[in-house]
């Protein structure tokens, strides 16, 4: 199977199923002699991992990471980064029934039609779980663009038809973090985890939205025409399990403005020339302008769902299926991490291939 890795100059591999031994990946490209702090690490796959409040799944995993190869006394040696996160509460059984059923909305169908085999447990690699491993090397990737004071920092601005308040200039991750949704607008908050609950209750789940921003992005990161920094953001996003759309800047509602209300005016400041407003979001011609980067990216509700529904399975029977086990009714406070190193991946790797980052 191709499409398992991600990046140029910093490139990602992963491997695994959602019930195998073990997901893992490799880094190839970290720069050498950076010193890891392991313990924020280790943070960033707790902030993903299941089990951790009462709006997530109940499957419980300790995700913790053992570095294989790459790292030597606490530094990048620039060779390639091992690493693997042991599978440890698998419920294989509870998929038994699904052997030969397809799920609507998930893999199932599109899986055995182009392999001809596919993994029945818990997705297999067509799993959320894979996301765990983009999350080991975006931790990574963001201690290191934060030496370069380049920070990123997303949270959930709309759960169903619930929208939060957000000021992009004064998102705060204490404040994001203190919520078990990762919305730091708490009246907004609150009603998210009730309606979560209410659907949890109901054996059904909802989508939703993350809003990321990117601070402190050097002017000039994107390589067009093909590979602007807008569609590489678009690309990490969308490759995210359960992401139905990304928009940038302005994005669809400008679509309804006039050109004379949507341009950017440039000014200087401190001999440094800016923008006096931020439609662009950060980006112009497919390149960094030095504005905060500033996106949207979509969830659908999730597939898995206990509320009756009907399918088919492989001879082409019709089923009537309830989807028993363990899965989150909201899918979106456990992507924010996600959300956040697929940006880091983004960035670091323009800014290795434009010389940026020795």
């Amino acid at each position: 199977m191709n499409g398992n890795t991600f990046g140029k100059a910093f490139a990602l591999t992963t491997f695994g199923e959602s019930h195998g031994k073990a997901m893992g990946g490799i880094i190839d490209g970290c720069p050498a002699g950076y010193s890891l702090d392991f313990e924020a690490i280790q943070n960033e796959l707790n902030r993903r991992k299941p089990g951790q409040s009462k709006v997530s799944t109940a499957r419980a995993e300790s995700d913790k990471v053992e570095f294989l190869s790459g790292i030597f006394e606490g530094q990048t040696t620039g060779t390639p980064i091992g690493f693997i996160i042991h599978n440890k509460d698998q419920h294989s059984s509870d998929y038994n029934n699904l052997k030969d059923v397809f799920r609507p909305s998930h893999a199932d169908f599109t899986y055995t039609k182009k392999y001809g085999i596919r993994d029945h447990r818990g997705g297999g690699r067509a799993s959320a779980r894979e996301t765990i491993c983009r999350v080991v090397a975006g931790a990574i990737a963001k201690q290191i663009l934060n030496q370069s004071s380049i920070n990123i920092q997303a949270a959930v601005s709309q759960v169903g038809e619930i929208k939060a308040d957000l000021d992009l200039k004064k998102l705060n991750s204490k404040a994001i973090e203190e919520s078990i949704v990762r919305c730091p607008d708490e009246k907004a908050s609150d009603a998210m985890i009730a309606l979560i609950e209410e659907m949890k209750e109901e054996g059904d789940s909802l989508g939703g939205i993350i809003t990321c921003v990117i601070d402190n992005c050097p002017v000039g990161l994107g390589e067009p025409v093909f590979d602007k920094l807008q569609a590489d953001l678009a690309k990490a996003m969308l490759s995210i399990n359960a992401v139905k759309g990304f928009e940038y800047g302005s994005g669809f509602e400008g679509c309804s403005s006039r050109g004379s209300e949507l341009n950017d005016p440039f000014f200087v400041s401190e001999e440094r020339v800016r923008t006096t407003s931020n439609n662009s979001g950060g980006i112009q011609g497919g390149i960094s302008n030095g504005e905060q980067i500033n996106f949207n990216v979509a969830f659908k509700p999730t597939a898995s769902i206990k509320k009756s529904q009907s399918t088919v399975d492989q001879s082409g029977k019709k089923v009537e299926l309830k989807i028993e086990g363990r899965h989150d009714p909201c899918v979106v406070p456990r992507a924010v991490p996600v959300v956040e190193s697929m940006a880091a991946l983004v960035i670091i790797d323009h800014l290795l291939r434009a010389s940026r980052v020795q």
